[in-house]
């Protein structure tokens, strides 16, 4: 006559299960296979352990066999405290081979599964290889190197003007976003409640654009703005006139712009002759992250446009010019720039070095 194996937990076993489920972030897949053993080891039957936790005999026959055969650590079945799997350097220098030197024919990049099916191993293991090697390849970041000739006098002049303004100055970093959309949605959007996210309507209807420029002053972080229809040197000639009247007149004024054509037009230069107390520090070409008002305009983008919903121009214009006094009242903080102009100009050429020709 055949007998039953009673299932007996071990005692540090038994309070260790415990243990995870007094904590308030176990996962519910751990908090079930602890529930299942626990039960098992009260001598409650597989069929009454599956009614009580919605599960099925075969989920409480898998994690009683797991633990008899392997022990605790294999509830766990992603990271284990056990002996770990093991991967033998030829692996190791397969996947790395694969991950840096070809291009999967099924996708433009890989993934763990494409990975794993390739190399003829684990999708465990290909993690465990890239998280050593901190390969990722669903990442990429954008990039450009500056052709400009000037590129490293620029930076150096900019830098400085972050980390060691000049004395008895106002530095101010000047940019225009031009063809902001006043959009409007086809329809009303439903607003955030319990278990449920706010939407909106993927499709919209344009009425109109406007531009803003913006000189963002590094010491205090408040913005000085003005809302225009276009973007010609005609309205960059008269937010420097706003610019200036708003800074006081004991002061030099350094403004860090872009490379834009309307910004060195002959009625510009003949203003700035007029104004010897304001100088232009031009930005290298293709640096605009080195323009400090760029971080501004995404908080603008990301607090105040991406959700907007504007049914004119005078709309879209009101709610800009409220977002400037709204930050210069709450939200301005002196900018701080950190790294030197010396460890940026060898990065740069670092990445000459292993771009291609």
């Amino acid at each position: 006559m055949a007998t039953t194996t009673i299932f007996r937990l071990d005692r540090k076993d038994k309070a260790t299960l415990k243990r995870w489920l007094r904590s308030t972030t176990l996962t519910n897949g751990l908090g079930t296979r602890a529930r299942i053993l626990i039960a098992l080891d009260q001598g409650d039957s597989p069929t009454e352990i599956a009614a009580a936790l919605s599960v099925t005999r075969r989920t409480v026959y898998k994690w009683k066999d797991r633990y008899l055969n392997e022990g605790i650590d294999a509830l766990n079945d992603l990271d284990r405290t056990g002996r770990p799997s093991k991967i033998n350097d030829e692996t190791v220098k397969k996947v790395l081979s694969l991950s840096k030197d070809y291009v999967p024919e099924e996708s433009t990049h890989w993934s763990v599964r494409l990975m794993a099916e390739h190399a003829g191993i684990s999708t465990w293991q290909v993690r465990q290889i890239w998280k050593a090697f901190d390969i990722k390849p669903h990442l990429t970041k954008t990039f450009k190197i500056s052709n400009d000739p000037d590129f490293a006098e620029k930076v150096v002049d900019i830098v400085g003007l972050y980390m060691n303004p000049p004395t008895n100055a106002v530095v101010l970093s000047l940019d225009e976003k031009t063809q902001i959309q006043a959009l409007d949605r086809t329809q009303p959007g439903l607003p955030l409640n319990e278990g449920h996210v706010g939407s909106h309507t993927h499709d919209y209807k344009r009425h109109g654009t406007a531009a803003l420029y913006a000189a963002f002053n590094i010491a205090t972080g408040k913005v000085i703005g003005q809302v225009t229809k276009r973007c010609r040197s005609k309205e960059f000639l008269s937010f420097l006139r706003k610019v200036n009247r708003s800074v006081p007149k004991d002061k030099d004024l350094h403004i860090i712009l872009d490379n834009l054509s309307a910004h060195k037009t002959k009625e510009i230069k003949a203003w700035l002759e007029g104004n010897p107390r304001v100088h232009f520090h031009f930005t290298p070409t293709s640096s605009s992250w080195i323009n400090a008002v760029e971080g501004w305009f995404s908080q603008l983008e990301r607090r105040a446009l991406y959700r907007g919903v504007f049914t004119s121009v005078a709309e879209l214009k009101a709610e800009l010019e409220r977002f400037v006094k709204m930050h210069n009242d709450v939200l301005a903080k002196p900018f701080v720039w950190t790294k030197p102009a010396k460890k940026i100009l060898a990065a740069v050429e670092r990445a000459k070095k292993v771009l291609p020709n």
